[in-house]
């Protein structure tokens, strides 16, 4: 099968052409139909996750069809099911995270794209204990997002328990998504963009956002919570500034630059600052029930799978709005 493989960190993904995947009898076998690219394959390509399998196939947004199956996994899925594999790809069942309903923190857990090949090939195999139906509705690469964007955005929001106005920082995959599910909720979205993003701007009010403006700019009103999705450590002390006593602000991603140092008095007030680490299956049980009740549209910038180099670079540039995805079949 054809796949874009990353051979070593800093390194353009190389063309190959790997053996086909046979499932396990946990595993189904998924010819891949859509393939999301997200902001964490950039930090792994990019040498900033440490540790990665390598030679690897990147990808952590699948949308699949099942092809062949293990015989451990014929009570949830079936041949030509639609099927979506997010980053949470295994975990072990016994450790203290695990048997707390914590498995996101799972001190064995493997992840999809990481140190399991991922979805930037015209196959994969994956756990069927980890896999979602796709809801109807959806395109393939309009699902494709859903499967870490979405759920990782959902998690950050539910921890932001009853915030009625939320600031968004880094309007990218996950924001725009979150941002419609926010309006729907009734809750007010204040957006945060990099400065001179005017583009970014337009389209987090487009999408119904109370306010945007530039990541240090003050919003017209204090908010109750402030969610991060860009990867600047710097964002943290500047969400602080614009949160109310009582609020929080969540780190939503798996990377971020060193924070800077700042003055107690920002976080004085039992403002809470916290981390996303991963996500549940219970996670994605919620959020895809929500998006039953909240429909979402997700904004897609197709690539071949040929040009996963191109996609990746686009990302990194912020040369559009929403998130790309790889289509490995014309």
């Amino acid at each position: 099968m054809y796949a874009k493989v990353l051979v070593g960190p800093g390194r353009p993904l190389e063309d190959a052409h790997l053996p086909m995947p046979e499932p396990g009898p946990h595993q189904l076998l998924l010819a891949v139909a859509a393939c999301g690219v997200c902001r964490t394959d950039l930090h792994i390509a990019d040498g900033e996750l440490a540790d990665p399998k390598l030679p690897l196939v990147l990808g952590h947004e699948i949308v699949g069809r099942v092809v062949a199956q293990g015989a451990e996994t014929i009570d949830r899925f079936a041949i030509g099911d639609r099927v979506g594999v997010p980053w949470l790809g295994w975990t072990c069942g016994v450790c203290a995270f695990c048997r707390s309903d914590r498995e996101n923190l799972c001190v064995a857990a493997r992840f999809t794209g990481y140190q399991i090949d991922g979805g930037y090939a015209q196959f994969a195999v994956a756990d069927a204990r980890f896999c979602f139906h796709i809801p109807e509705g959806y395109s393939d690469a309009e699902a494709a997002p859903l499967l870490c964007a979405g759920l990782i955005g959902y998690r950050a929001l539910r921890m932001a328990g009853d915030a009625r106005r939320i600031g968004l920082y880094g309007f990218g995959a996950a924001a725009h998504i979150l941002t419609q599910v926010c309006v729907q909720q009734g809750i007010e979205v204040y957006g945060f963009v990099r400065a001179g993003d005017e583009a970014a701007r337009s389209f987090a009010l487009s999408l119904g956002a109370t306010w945007c403006g530039n990541s240090s700019d003050t919003p017209p009103c204090a908010l109750d919570a402030a969610l991060i999705f860009a990867p600047a450590g710097e964002l943290v002390p500047a969400a602080l500034r614009v949160v109310a006593k009582g609020g929080s602000v969540i780190c939503a991603g798996i990377h971020m630059s060193d924070i800077p140092a700042f003055s107690y008095e920002l976080l004085w007030g039992e403002r809470s600052l916290r981390s996303v680490a991963n996500l549940t299956r219970a996670d994605g049980d919620a959020f895809f029930s929500a998006i039953s009740r909240y429909r979402v549209k997700t904004e897609v910038h197709q690539y071949p799978l040929s040009d996963a180099n191109q996609a990746l670079d686009d990302l990194r540039g912020g040369r559009f709005q929403g998130a790309a995805v790889l289509m490995p079949r014309p």
